[in-house]
């Protein structure tokens, strides 16, 4: 029986958790949402030291002081085009953390022998598993998004053998575990959820991967809260509980916003489906334009919508950009920034993006609320995107991105692209849209190109 003062920290703690998930839905409210957060792990993890005697006091303080120094150092140090690759990380090693705990829970329950519990077992063995596909997965999504190996699918003879089988044979040592738990079963049930967890991931390519990392984040989440039960621990068993559901909310989510079911995204590929096509440049005849021409159509149209996409967050364009907007409306031009679910690499990218430049949320229109607006754009202007306006989307259905809700930039009088090169976006596949008459594109760099428009405005 647990002491009352811990019972009413754990629900503190608790509530904390539910209240920073709710101030994370809006980007007015993150930045408190995130310190909410923060204080109920904090009272979480204070908690735990005077509840009850701990053994290995020292190492358990000398991994907390590493954990703690390599979590400030990256989260200070990554760029917000990594976030994605942070958020991977940080949640294989939650996945990693649940499975090693259950596994030594095991080693304490397999001596008890039919005396031990038969849920527990079974919630220890469900630890083990997804604890350990969620590790080894998010590995694996990481070094896609980090370009460590390739961003295509990978795909060879036999993986859906080899990963169907697995299953099975992983559901069978779970049953070992149960019938007959002993720690030899619990090792080969983690090193098989490794193995499983790289299959997984293996055969998603392109813009699927945020999907999965978030996939793999209620994973987490679910086997956390399994721990909770292992451990007695009601506060894991809420925590956990609320990341597997906020983790498979926003996984369907973005599988909706991308036009695709969850089965296609992770088996799409191995029919031939994927959001990741060839990634050929094009060499077919494009009109360019200089800042001085895209500074004349900004300066004299009456409504522009901005349009922004990865390539602005690896630029670090935002600000100049901001600073253009405000110029813009100040000469009276109608000036909004539509903002696609995906845009960038995670739900929320770009709104973050925006926010660290003092855009004004009210000028960020999701894409169900602008699509309707781009007919009476006079000047779209693309910074960075190119999967989230292409037609083909729309029009080509044997188009990786066929089916994919997309901002209807090509309805608009005039569009501006602001790329780098001719290369593809992330699904690798051409974009009419840059074939289209009334479509001009500005090369170089976004944050170049972005401050010498600017300057061209201002000399209008």
């Amino acid at each position: 029986m647990i002491p009352t003062w811990v019972a009413l920290a754990y629900l503190a703690a608790a509530i904390c958790f539910i209240l920073a998930l709710k101030g994370l839905s809006s980007p007015r409210t993150a930045r408190r949402g995130n310190l909410i957060g923060v204080v109920g792990a904090a009272v979480a993890l204070v908690v735990v030291f005077f509840e009850g005697d701990l053994d290995h006091l020292v190492p358990i303080l000398v991994a907390i002081g590493v954990g703690t120094v390599a979590g400030v150092v990256a989260a200070r140090q990554v760029q917000m085009t990594q976030m994605p690759q942070l958020v991977a990380l940080f949640n294989g090693v939650g996945g990693g953390a649940a499975a090693l705990v259950a596994m030594l829970e095991l080693h304490e329950l397999a001596p008890l022998g039919d005396r031990a519990e038969g849920f527990a077992l079974a919630a220890t063995a469900f630890t083990i598993v997804i604890g350990s596909i969620s590790f080894s997965g998010s590995l694996v999504t990481f070094a896609k998004l980090q370009e460590l190996i390739t961003t295509r699918p990978v795909i060879f003879r036999g993986l859906p053998i080899a990963f169907g089988g697995s299953l099975l044979v992983a559901v069978a040592l779970a049953v070992l575990v149960v019938v007959e738990p002993a720690i030899g079963w619990g090792i080969l049930l983690a090193l098989l959820g490794l193995a499983i967890g790289v299959l997984l991931v293996l055969p998603v390519g392109g813009a699927d991967v945020p999907i999965v990392i978030s996939l793999l984040n209620a994973f987490t989440g679910l086997s956390v809260a399994a721990g909770g039960y292992v451990l007695d621990n009601t506060l894991l068993l809420v925590a956990g509980t609320l990341v597997g559901a906020s983790g498979t909310f926003l996984t369907k989510l973005m599988a909706t916003a991308m036009g695709r079911s969850l089965l296609n995204t992770l088996f799409g590929a191995l029919k031939g489906g994927s959001t990741l096509g060839a990634s050929v440049m094009s060499d077919r005849p494009v009109r360019s334009a200089g800042p001085q021409d895209v500074a004349i159509l900004l300066g004299y149209a009456q409504r522009v919508i901005i349009v922004p996409g990865y390539g602005l967050a690896v630029a670090q364009a935002q600000h100049t950009l901001r600073e253009l907007v405000d110029l813009l409306s100040s000469r009276g031009v109608d000036v909004d920034y539509a903002i696609h679910p995906v845009a960038g690499r995670m739900p929320g990218h770009m709104n973050v993006l925006l926010a660290e430049a003092q855009v004004p949320y009210e000028q960020l229109k999701e894409m169900d609320d602008i699509n309707g607006e781009f007919k009476q754009a006079d000047v779209v202007l693309v910074v960075g995107a190119n999967d989230v306006v292409n037609p083909a989307a729309r029009s080509t259905p044997g188009a990786p991105i066929y089916g994919m809700p997309i901002l209807h930039a090509d309805h608009a009088k005039q569009v501006v692209f602001m790329k780098r090169s001719m290369r593809p976006g992330f699904a690798g596949i051409e974009n009419e849209l840059l074939f289209d008459p009334k479509t001009s594109l500005l090369f170089g760099d976004a944050k170049d190109s972005m401050s010498k428009l600017l300057n061209a405005v201002k000399a209008l």
